[in-house]
């Protein structure tokens, strides 16, 4: 059964559904369990699978995240796409607290963090647009059809940085000269072993404060700054429930089209087939089997 796969952080997966709505399911990967048993769902006739990237109660920091476990899980419940979401600070004067960022593009800092799930093999996927343009598309598209007035940037650059402390000043001065418009930590490597998973990903950035680089106000208490970083957070939060539910209609209406991820082990295993080993073959076989020979 194909399903539309939503990962929320910071509490947006959960406020997606209604109490008590859904089953959460166990599932065993390769790569252990996820970070929270998904929760299957049926939102106005459209199947979901929604998972808390940090898990239940938001226990895992980023870099401890089982990315791998949680995009194979998503990929065994039948997952052909992904909306993901997750808090960042912005870079860009332009892109305010509560706004949401459509990424396009990303840059990877991160350093202690499983990046595929092909250990033994060499495969090589193209990654150039780090999410899938076309399900990008249909979410920004989808933001006619809101009741207010949500601000959605349609582009924005993604510096994942490995946390989980925040970004030093001079680290944030330099992430805007390189052009970034905001910082989080959870983008990557998710959206990789998506691409891997060939799964369509887009990622919905919920920005909550403008990092270091810009000073606050002198004089302004810490709890008073975290109170107000909370506060944008939750109408961030608001603002991306209520783009997701535009969007899931008329994604779902596109579910027999081929997006490009689909299609993004073709090219990309190297390694001689003969020569993987069986059971790394059937290590992965939700993955790349239909790319072996009979």
């Amino acid at each position: 059964m194909e399903r539309i796969g939503i990962i929320g952080g910071s509490g947006l997966g959960p406020r997606l559904l209604s109490p008590g709505q859904g089953r959460a399911v166990a599932l065993a990967t390769p790569f252990g369990p996820p970070a929270a048993p998904p929760i299957l769902a049926d939102w106005e006739g459209i199947p979901l699978a929604v998972l808390a990237r940090h898990g239940d109660g938001h226990v895992y920091n980023p870099t401890q995240v089982p990315y791998r476990a949680n995009i194979f899980a998503l990929k065994l419940l039948g997952c052909r796409w992904i909306l993901a979401g997750g808090a960042v600070g912005s870079l860009n004067e332009t892109f305010a607290p509560r706004d949401l960022v459509l990424i396009d593009q990303a840059i990877d800092r991160t350093a202690h963090r499983p990046g595929t799930f092909f250990d033994d093999a060499a495969v090589h996927v193209d990654f150039a647009q780090p999410v899938c343009e076309k399900l990008r598309e249909i979410i920004y598209a989808s933001r006619a059809d809101l009741a207010g007035s949500v601000p959605v940037h349609p582009r924005g650059t993604y510096v994942c940085m490995e946390g989980p402390a925040f970004s030093t000043r001079a680290e944030s001065l330099l992430h805007r000269r390189w052009g970034a418009d905001v910082v989080g930590m959870t983008l990557l490597p998710e959206a990789k072993l998506a691409r891997e998973a060939q799964i369509s990903y887009a990622s919905i950035a919920l920005v909550t404060d403008y990092d270091s680089w810009k000073p606050h106000p002198p004089g302004q208490p810490r709890r008073e700054l975290m109170r107000e970083i909370v506060d944008h957070l939750a109408g961030a939060t608001e603002n991306a429930l209520a783009l997701i539910r535009a969007a899931l209609p008329r994604l779902w209406a596109a579910r027999n089209e081929e997006f490009p991820p689909h299609q993004a082990l073709e090219l990309a295993i190297w390694s001689d087939k003969s020569k993987i080993s069986d059971p790394a073959r059937q290590k992965l076989a939700p993955l790349w089997e239909r790319y072996f020979p009979p």
